[in-house]
């Protein structure tokens, strides 16, 4: 809950930022001059590309966590049992023992979006966010019945 309620303040600051971003595009383009104008512009884009993003990011997280309740309703999801070092971040080789078994059962099972999510945990755990989000990713699209590259 704690998450939850944190994301949606940073998004809500952010969408507070965008309103006052383009309201100063809309004020540079109301001067009328070419420079101001096209500076105005410029400034509107910016905010465009933020919600996009910001949009795009919501819904991966909720499809992300609507995979989890599923796979939790299953009693599907993994356990941790990732060794902790006395700071209690995550040991690595406990991480990387975990992946190594993820990875396997993935590639026994390509086509099962259950593997993908537990092998994007497994990534996430190991501190490989940019693989732990294609894993994600296609564990989403296979739940779907999208089409999924190789």
């Amino acid at each position: 809950m704690r998450a939850k309620l944190s994301y949606l303040v940073t998004a809500a600051v952010l969408v507070f930022y965008f309103v006052l971003v383009g309201s100063r595009g809309v004020l540079l383009i109301k001067t009328g001059s070419l420079l101001a104008v096209t500076f105005g512009v410029a400034v509107l884009i910016l905010p465009l590309i933020g919600l996009w993003f910001l949009w795009k990011n919501t819904q991966f997280v909720r499809r992300a966590n609507a995979l989890a309740a599923e796979l939790d309703a299953e009693g599907g999801l993994p356990v941790d049992e990732l060794k902790r070092l006395p700071s209690g971040r995550v040991d690595r080789d406990s991480a990387d023992e975990v992946f190594a078994r993820r990875k396997a059962e993935t590639e026994a099972a390509p086509d099962d979006w259950r593997t993908w999510f537990r092998l994007a945990i497994a990534y996430h755990d190991a501190r490989d966010t940019p693989r732990a989000r294609k894993a994600m990713q296609r564990a989403i699209a296979l739940h779907d019945g999208k089409p999924v590259e190789a």
